[in-house]
Parts: C-alpha cells; sequence; structure tokens
C-alpha cells in the first residue's frame, strides 16, 4: 500500500518533471516558430493550421524525445533537496528501507515507460503523419516533390529504374524494370509514362512493352497503349526520410520491415532497430531513474550541483552510448536486438554500483 511519504515523492516528481518538460516544450516551440516564421508567411499558412495541424502534433514528439533525460533530471533535482533538507535521512531512521524508499520512484518510472511505449507504437505515428502532411504543403521546398534517377530494387532479382517522378500529380517518366537470373535478364517492362492510381493502388503505364527472354535466344514481346499493374512502390517510397520512421506505428513497421526484406535493399536493419528501440525506451528510462535515486539520495558536502553533475555525465554517458549502439544496429553492422539492448546490460552493473554505495 502507498503510504503518504509515497504520495510526497510521487507528487514531488510528477509535479517536478511536467513543470521541466512544458518549459522546455514551450522554449523549442518559440525557437521553432521564429525559425519558421518564413515559411508560414511565404506560404500563407493558416494559424489553425499551424497550430492544430503542426504544433500540436509536434508537441507529443518533444515530449517523447526529451523524456528519458528530464525524468533523470527531475530525478536527481528533488531528490537532492531532499537529501540536503535530511528528509531523506529520516526516512531511513524511521525504520524504512532503501529498497522500500525507491518503491515510488520505480511507480512512476513504470507509468511513465508504459507512456512512452504507447506515445512510441501509437500516438506518435499518428500525429506525424498530420505533422508531415502539414510539412509537405507549407514547409518542404517544392524540389521535394520531384526526383529524377530513381534506382530501386523491387525484390532479389528484380530492379526497377525510373527517370523521374513527381508527387505533385504522382506521374513518372521513362520506367525500366529488369528481372535477372544468373546474370542474364530473363524479361523486361519498360513504358514513357507511369501514374499511380489511389483508388485501386496500382500502377498504370502507358505506352509499355514486355518482353521475354528465353535461354534459346528467342522473345516474346507484349505491348500496349496503357495497362494497370501491381508494382510493390508507393509514391511515398520515393519520398521517405530516416525520419518518416516515426510516422509507423508497429503493426505498420511490421509490415514495412517484411516489404524491405522480401526487396532485400539493405534497409530492413534501420527498421527493426527501431521497433527494438521502441521496445527496450520503458526500461531505459527505469534505469535511469534507479541511478538517479542512488546518485543524488545521499547528502553531500557539494550540495546539489555536485549531484548534477555526477548525473549530467552518467546520463549523457548513457543516451550516447544508446545511439552509438543504434547506428551499428541501422546499418547492419551489429544484429538490432544486440545493439538495442547492449547499451542497458552494459550500465546495469554501473546501476548496481550507484546502489551499493548509497547511503541507506
Amino acid at each position: 500500500m502507498l503510504t503518504k511519504i509515497d504520495w510526497y515523492i510521487i507528487k514531488s516528481f510528477i509535479v517536478t518533471f511536467l513543470v521541466a518538460l512544458g518549459l522546455f516544450t514551450l522554449i523549442i516551440i518559440v525557437f521553432d516558430v521564429s525559425e519558421k516564421l518564413d515559411d508560414f508567411v511565404e506560404k500563407q499558412a493558416p494559424i489553425e493550421a499551424i497550430v492544430k495541424g503542426y504544433y500540436l502534433n509536434f508537441i507529443p514528439f518533444i515530449i517523447n524525445l526529451f523524456s528519458p533525460c528530464f525524468v533523470f533530471l527531475t530525478v536527481i533535482f528533488f531528490t537532492s533537496k531532499l537529501a540536503a533538507k535530511s528528509e531523506i535521512l529520516a526516512m531511513l531512521a524511521s525504520g524504512i528501507s532503501y529498497k522500500r524508499f525507491l518503491r515510488p520512484y520505480i511507480l512512476v518510472a513504470l507509468v511513465f515507460g508504459s507512456l512512452s511505449f504507447c506515445l512510441n507504437a501509437w500516438i506518435i505515428p499518428r500525429s506525424d503523419k498530420l505533422r508531415v502532411e502539414f510539412e509537405n504543403r507549407y514547409i518542404r521546398n517544392l524540389n521535394d516533390e520531384y526526383k529524377e534517377n530513381i534506382i530501386r530494387q523491387i525484390k532479389p532479382g528484380v530492379v526497377m529504374s525510373l527517370g523521374n517522378f513527381n508527387r505533385m500529380d504522382s506521374s513518372g517518366y521513362n520506367l525500366n524494370i529488369e528481372w535477372i537470373a544468373k546474370g542474364q535478364i530473363t524479361k523486361k517492362l519498360t513504358a514513357e509514362r507511369i501514374n499511380w492510381v489511389p483508388t485501386k493502388k496500382r500502377w498504370r503505364l502507358y505506352n509499355y512493352r514486355y518482353r521475354s527472354i528465353y535461354a534459346n535466344g528467342h522473345e516474346k514481346l507484349k505491348m500496349g497503349a496503357f495497362m494497370d499493374t501491381l508494382i510493390p512502390f508507393n509514391p511515398t517510397d520515393f519520398f521517405r526520410r530516416d525520419d518518416d520512421v516515426q510516422s509507423l506505428n508497429l503493426s505498420e513497421l511490421d509490415a514495412y520491415i517484411d516489404l524491405e526484406q522480401m526487396r532485400g535493399t539493405g534497409r530492413a536493419f534501420f527498421y527493426i532497430t527501431e521497433k527494438y528501440r521502441r521496445y527496450a525506451a520503458p526500461f531505459s528510462l527505469m534505469l535511469l531513474t534507479f541511478i538517479g535515486v542512488c546518485v543524488s539520495s545521499s547528502k553531500k558536502r557539494g550540495g546539489m550541483g555536485l549531484n548534477l553533475a555526477v548525473g549530467l555525465f552518467v546520463s549523457f554517458a548513457y543516451l550516447f552510448l544508446i545511439q552509438w549502439f543504434i547506428s551499428y544496429g541501422s546499418n547492419g553492422s551489429m544484429p538490432p536486438v544486440l545493439a538495442v539492448w547492449l547499451p542497458n546490460l552494459i550500465f546495469m552493473p554501473i546501476a548496481l554500483y550507484f546502489y551499493d554505495t548509497a547511503q541507506k
């Protein structure tokens, strides 16, 4: 059961975290407005669209991005204040064990971790789609809507090239698809122009030629004015950026991983790493909370400044290690599961060391 002391710690934890993160989010928004103000004015973006279409969908992303760091700093800040006032010493002297003292912290970290997972898995992908839609309309350069000399592997042994593609009207020119087996072209499909038909989720080819090449040297040619066909690419794939992975929820992410593995592009590692990162993020948040309490719960001569210095060094080292290993997992240099969980495995002994040396 939760006691008054538990509720006191929980309230201090949540209130300090919300105030700190709220102020920081407000500062980020102010700087972002000043940076994008010229684009808003030039593209004549409505105020309602700026507020509802962009910033209300930008806030969840900011909160989730900086929450691990702010949870850690929050724990350091208010726990150091408790230690400076000898409140923690009084709790321990009254018979409360250090493990029992940790319980409200872990409980709040567990709640924050669950919320972080929900944000990563479903809320941010939904809001990010709306945010990207706003950016495409009012912020991004029109050159981002036009691509030239596109080359993609549809699946192993099938290569597609496209002279250019314009997302504004979903049309492209000079399509060429080749099926290759044992170093030889077995089939080839060309078209002067292609159009994406969103209602059918298919491509329409104009003035196409479909050539089958047999081992004996004979060929079979089929041609026509237009044809609807299924090519496992849509216009979004031509313009997808690494940041756009945030707009995929877990089910969409799984489907896209299967698609990338089928294509054999070598980019599946990036999306697999992102998937495991979403599952590991709540645990990272709990580990940072545990370390933060152990670092700052004892009263030191250097006061809160020393606790903050140690805490900042540990947190930034931990977050840097996470990003460093994730980069290895994203490019396939390391198995994604290992890349995501290795920083946690490295810092667990460090967390236990701080726990053993904490004043009890």
